[in-house]
């Protein structure tokens, strides 16, 4: 089934010329429910501060799900992004309060987030949250 009209009455960020940070993620209806298939989302640009120095640290997300009901609006995604720009917290803590959000928010069927973080004090850092909701055998 293509997008419907009603797929948008509940997004109020796309198609704005001015947007601000934001942690509100939009969604809109998955229309394939019973069938699996992987959306892949990824940035370069992704940027939060350390918590401890203030400094910036520079990042990878790649967020990889199977859509239960909902599936995320991409411009909220880069507004929720943004909105760590100013933030200081470690990447274990940030990789998690990320998928913890998209879970609230989609309800996936299977999701993992991917955070790859740029070399400081000579050590680079990948933090992998994953979560399946499908019963384990």
């Amino acid at each position: 089934m293509l997008t419907q009209p009603e797929d948008l009455s509940a997004l109020t960020q796309v198609g704005r010329t001015r947007n601000q940070p934001s942690k509100k993620l939009e969604t809109f209806p998955n229309h394939n429910p019973g069938r699996e298939y992987t959306v892949e989302l990824r940035t370069e640009e992704f940027t939060c501060l350390c918590p401890a120095t203030g400094q910036p640290d520079f990042g990878i997300i790649t967020i990889r799900y199977i859509p239960g009901p909902r599936i995320v609006e991409t411009k909220s995604l880069k507004l929720y992004f943004w909105s760590f720009r100013n933030e200081g917290c470690f990447q274990e803590h940030l990789v998690n309060l990320i998928a913890d959000d998209l879970l609230a928010a989609l309800a996936p069927v299977w999701i993992e987030v991917v955070g790859q973080f740029g070399v400081r004090g000579g050590i680079g850092i990948t933090v992998r949250v994953e979560h399946d909701s499908r019963q384990k055998t």
